[in-house]
């Protein structure tokens, strides 16, 4: 189990976390904060080039309040 810590620039509580990736099977996934699971992809590798892919178009997308 490993201890969590703020993230640079957090303070107070600390939110639950989770790892992002996932495997079921032999296949790989990534989760969102959104809920959303991303995959199967034959491998993390994968998987995490597909989330920072997925993070790249996010970061473009307008800000909504």
């Amino acid at each position: 189990m490993t201890t969590q810590s703020h993230r640079k620039g957090e303070s107070g509580n600390i939110p639950f976390r989770s790892e992002r990736f996932f495997c079921a099977g032999d296949r790989w996934y990534f989760s969102t904060r959104e809920g959303f699971d991303s995959g199967p992809y034959a491998s993390k590798e994968r998987a995490e080039a597909s989330l920072a892919r997925f993070l790249s178009v996010v970061q473009k997308l307008p800000k909504t309040h």
